[in-house]
This record gives structure tokens, C-alpha cells and sequence, in this order.
């Protein structure tokens, strides 16, 4: 059995291991990461609503931009056109080690 957590960060929730590679909303300061759930080999911890004595520790890799989304209204007839984009901040974060 791999052992895992269920982290919350910024209101979303991720399922994470040791070495793993997450992409999370831009996190301009220190990430407040709570964390819901602990599996490890035999035993599952549920917090209620967080595990305090289980720690996440993250690293963060790098800030990017993501895809951009383009958004076209259009009625006919009309000569209604709205053309607008959209590009989200993301952060990627690096699972360095979880503690319990």
C-alpha cells in the first residue's frame, strides 16, 4: 500500500505522495496547506475536519501561466461580437515528504 494524503490548498483538494508533482492557483506567499486524510501501510486517519500532527512538506518548482481560453459571443443578425481570453496562474509544487 502506497502511502498518501488528501491535502487542502486555496479551497481545492489534491491527493498527494512522496515525489509527487501537483499544479496548484498561483501561491504568491507561504502556502497554507491542512491536510484531511493520512493512509499509510495499515492504518487510515480521517481528521475531523484536520490531521494537526500530520505535516505536508512542499517545495515550490516554478510559477507559469496556463493555457489560454478563448471565450467568442456572437448573435446573428445583429452585429453583436464579444471576443475575451482568459490565462490562469498556476504554481507547480513538488510533494518533498510527508510526516506523521
Amino acid at each position: 500500500m502506497v502511502k498518501y494524503a488528501v491535502i487542502k490548498i486555496k479551497g481545492k483538494q489534491y491527493r498527494v505522495s512522496e515525489g509527487d508533482k501537483i499544479v496548484v492557483d498561483r501561491a504568491k506567499d507561504e502556502l497554507n496547506e491542512n491536510t484531511l486524510l493520512l493512509r499509510d501501510d495499515e492504518k487510515l486517519m480521517i481528521g475531523k475536519p484536520y490531521l494537526d500532527k500530520v505535516k505536508v512538506v512542499l517545495s515550490k518548482i516554478k510559477d507559469f501561466r496556463g493555457k489560454k481560453i478563448e471565450v467568442f459571443k456572437y448573435k446573428a443578425k445583429s452585429r453583436y461580437r464579444k471576443h475575451s481570453g482568459f490565462r490562469a496562474e498556476l504554481t507547480e509544487l513538488s510533494v518533498e515528504k510527508i510526516t506523521s
